[in-house]
């Protein structure tokens, strides 16, 4: 678990340099995307850059969250600012599940009254679009969405923007080629289940962490067990565990013991084979009765 703190601290202004590049390119495509629509008079490429104006909404919550959560703990926040980036989580995973939403009404919409629209402005815009959308996936994934719930959220609203424009793209060339209105129908739907699950997902883990549960993988009688075994301790009459953010663990144990337990010994114990970063230990000797 041993992380180089220094080496840390430039990977993430690193990152934070790449989020502030992605949110100025997406910007920027939302208003060629609303020119592009009002051009060609397609909706659905308004509707876009809306979808791409909130990608960079997400993501500008994402760093903001990031940065907040770096400051130290004061009077007011003891255990510091860390869940700023599980709130940032739960709220883009709700925007992601409302875009979903969105995009159901507006496929089924669009199909039951479908417009006359310049198909290859449509094409051209969504292909434009496609690249910045791959441009800004890969510079958040790189920014830290492997080990970063709250960055993850900002990288799906991407990665579904990206699958949206292929989508469009597709979309707008069988209509030119066949009027296979359909396809646009079918496609939106697939999507926005897509976002919709993962929106769900993302969700679920981040009010895991607010509603204080226990990390996911977590058996806490393996941990009450391993400890009683390796220090010969009687009983670990109590044994909560938390998390702070989606990185770090937190334990409250109360042991009995017939001596005065190692307790520094069961701090680095529980920290190397559980990656338990801070744990706090109330004992309590019981008089031997031999």
């Amino acid at each position: 678990m041993g992380h180089n703190h220094a080496h840390h601290h430039v990977d993430e202004n690193h990152s934070n340099i790449q989020l502030l590049l992605a949110i100025v390119i997406n910007v920027l495509l939302t208003v060629i995307q609303v020119i592009g629509g009002l051009l060609s008079g397609s909706l659905s490429l308004i509707a876009d850059a809306l979808h791409n104006l909130s990608d960079a909404a997400a993501i500008f919550i994402a760093l903001l969250a990031r940065k907040i959560a770096h400051k130290p703990a004061d009077s007011s926040h003891h255990f510091g600012y860390q869940r700023a980036e599980i709130l940032a989580t739960a709220f883009n995973s709700c925007t992601l599940i409302i875009i979903g939403g969105y995009l159901v009404i507006e496929a089924i919409m669009s199909y039951l009254n479908p417009q006359v629209i310049d198909g290859w402005i449509i094409v051209w815009v969504a292909s434009f679009a496609l690249l910045i959308d791959v441009i800004t996936a890969v510079l958040t994934y790189r920014a830290g969405a492997h080990n970063s719930i709250n960055i993850r959220a900002a990288f799906i609203h991407n990665v579904s923007d990206a699958m949206a424009s292929i989508v469009v793209m597709i979309a707008g060339t069988l209509i030119i080629l066949y009027q296979w209105y359909v396809v646009d129908l079918i496609a939106t739907l697939l999507i926005a289940g897509y976002v919709i699950y993962h929106g769900v997902l993302l969700l679920k883990q981040s009010c895991r962490i607010l509603m204080q549960a226990a990390p996911h993988q977590f058996d806490t009688h393996a941990v009450a067990l391993a400890i009683k075994q390796h220090f010969n301790i009687s009983e670990v009459t109590s044994i909560k565990l938390w998390q702070l953010d989606d990185k770090t663990t937190h334990c409250e144990l109360i042991i009995d013991s017939e001596t005065a337990p190692p307790l520094s010994a069961i701090k680095h114990y529980l920290h190397d084979n559980f990656q338990i970063e801070y744990c706090i230990i109330e004992s309590h000797i019981k008089a031997s009765h031999h």
